[in-house]
């Protein structure tokens, strides 16, 4: 990405090396077949957002090893501006291994610590211009899970006055947490930040402090009366909901046959981005994001999976879905 352009997309989070598993159906202690690609939520969704032509940075860190190289040329290689990525001396870059017994809920096994470079970043690797410049801010729940990624990430919010748009990205990861009581606390109060919200059922409740079983619209009124102005609550197979002070919509899914059901979040969540920078309406932007996370579930490998615009087009036409102009 040349000169100083600032990007129109920043996320900020996770960065790592997914080892996936190559045999359908089997779980990790029967695979004998892997293949990588860079991972994590934040840089997925840069790459999703990438790959349909905007431009897009991620705000993280990786160690000085061989993983961590890896990682940052398999970034530039999917047209993510790296220039936020830094390096960090003697660490290990995080790694995650899946197994595919279970395609629409695969195993996951993290190798990350509290020393995990993406969760050392500090306000040295952001500046305040950066933060109030770009057309987007993304946020992660994760990666108010330790310091110093917290106070950095709430000092980039500070800074932005929740000027539009920033989204909000809950991510709630247990094995990130000491405690789900924890996550709560600290997920909760960025919630005051966002312009945009994005939760599975479980990331709602978490974030809000309710019951899991609680109506989806309960959450998103929750998300609502915090200031947040587009609540976009995943259902599952009972659709998207998206909430505004002015408009409820659920946007249906699309039906797919699963290989793996990693990455669809995170092409929905850069796919929604394109959407907005298009100035499509939140209900479209959904509607297309839709399409992009159902092609990357039917694919292997998160990142390598995010689909052109003409493949989600292609799908939305298939499936007599409104194809945004």
């Amino acid at each position: 990405m040349a000169g100083d352009q600032l990007p129109e997309l920043l996320t900020i989070g996770r960065i790592g090396v997914d080892i996936y598993g190559q045999e359908l159906g089997q779980g990790l202690e029967d695979q004998q077949t892997f293949a990588k690609a860079v991972g994590g939520s934040a840089t997925n969704v840069a790459v999703a957002a990438a790959r349909l032509g905007n431009r897009a940075a991620v705000l993280t860190k990786v160690g000085d090893d061989s993983l961590g190289t890896y990682a940052i040329r398999d970034c530039e290689a999917l047209g993510v501006d790296t220039r936020w990525i830094s390096r960090m001396l003697g660490g290990r870059t995080a790694v995650v291994l899946t197994g595919l017994d279970n395609p629409g809920d695969p195993e996951l096994v993290f190798y990350r610590d509290g020393n995990t470079p993406d969760l050392q970043l500090t306000s040295a690797d952001l500046s305040d211009e950066v933060a109030r410049g770009v057309d987007v801010l993304w946020y992660t729940g994760s990666a108010l899970s330790r310091e110093p990624s917290t106070s950095t990430v709430l000092h980039a919010l500070q800074v932005r006055e929740r000027r539009e748009h920033v989204i909000y990205d809950l991510d709630y990861r247990p094995s990130f947490w000491n405690s789900r009581d924890e996550a709560t606390a600290a997920i909760g109060a960025a919630i005051d930040y966002a312009t945009i919200t994005i939760g599975n059922r479980e990331e709602c409740s978490v974030a809000l402090g309710l019951p899991i079983d609680s109506k989806p619209d309960d959450f998103a009124a929750g998300f609502l009366d915090r200031g947040v102005k587009v609540a976009i609550v995943k259902q599952g197979a009972d659709g998207v909901l998206v909430v505004t002070a002015d408009e409820r919509v659920v946007v249906p899914g699309i039906p797919i046959d699963v290989v793996c059901g990693l990455g669809a979040g995170d092409a929905f969540g850069g796919s929604f981005v394109h959407g907005i920078l298009s100035g499509w309406s939140p209900a479209d932007a959904v509607t297309y994001a839709n399409a992009a996370g159902a092609i990357v579930a039917s694919r292997l490998l998160c990142s390598h999976a995010m689909p052109t615009d003409a493949e989600v087009r292609e799908l939305l036409a298939a499936a007599g879905r409104k194809v945004p102009a």
